[in-house]
């Protein structure tokens, strides 16, 4: 899936950077930058985006102004060195707050929770059941993460877990003996993963539910490896699994 976007900020370094971080992010397409709202105002009207970067601190026409006379299937993702805006962006359902100077990693985790969100609305919008059974799983979503200076491509159904390890996630795929590292938070990514299919089962681990085939004594089982359910989590965790038609153990 490709996400058209456009910057509106009136810095030119800061369109410059963010312009340098779109070219170099696969799954974004630019569409247009400009120094001000005013002056994207009508391109966007008649031409819409799927994703707005948008600064928030701007003369005339200031970006929370500006995003509650957008058109509703443009999602925005809010560049400003402001702290204090933060909350009054969520109340506008921005996607994501990004605070200046913006580096490259924190793009990257909020461009891919904008694709995870386009990703799971095309498909709630062109999933029709074809009987009383669950719809399966689309096979297609995909996240994309930095490891080692690249962007890596995950498909999530082939995700068995992912762990916490300090600053680093490490992502355990279907057959692959290898790990994939990324630097980023483990909340950072439960935000880029579907509820519906992703469990926190512990602060240090979060499972696919897709790919649960035995629990033991509490314990996850993935070949040779045990993660632990912690006791807050348990509830929950059993309770969604009744829910998707899985024994409890």
């Amino acid at each position: 899936m490709n996400l058209s976007c456009v910057i509106i900020d009136d810095e030119p370094l800061a369109v410059s950077l963010l312009e340098s971080y779109v070219v170099k992010t696969p799954f974004l397409t630019l569409a247009g930058k400009y120094n001000s709202a005013l002056a994207a105002m009508a391109e966007l009207t008649n031409h819409p985006v799927d994703l707005l970067f948008l600064d928030i601190q701007m003369p005339e026409l200031n970006g929370m102004e500006f995003s509650k006379v957008l058109p509703s299937t443009t999602r925005i993702i809010f560049t400003t060195a402001f702290e204090q805006y933060a909350v009054e962006s969520y109340k506008v359902n921005a996607l994501d707050y990004l605070l200046k100077p913006i580096c490259y990693a924190d793009f990257l985790q909020a461009a891919n929770k904008a694709l995870a969100w386009f990703q799971m609305a095309r498909k709630e919008k062109t999933d029709e059941p074809l009987s009383s059974e669950p719809a399966l799983p689309s096979r297609s979503e995909t996240i994309f993460v930095r490891s080692e200076y690249r962007l890596v491509k995950i498909a999530l159904d082939q995700v068995l877990y992912i762990e916490g390890l300090k600053d680093y996630v490490k992502i355990m795929l279907v057959d692959e003996p290898k790990p994939i590292l990324s630097l980023m938070s483990m909340k950072a990514m439960e935000d880029l993963l579907p509820a519906s299919r992703f469990f926190r089962v512990h602060r240090s681990f979060i499972v696919n539910l897709d790919n649960i085939k035995v629990i033991e004594r509490n314990r996850i089982v993935f070949g040779k490896t045990y993660i632990p359910i912690s006791d807050n989590c348990k509830q929950r965790f059993f309770d969604q699994l009744g829910r998707r038609s899985i024994v409890k153990f």
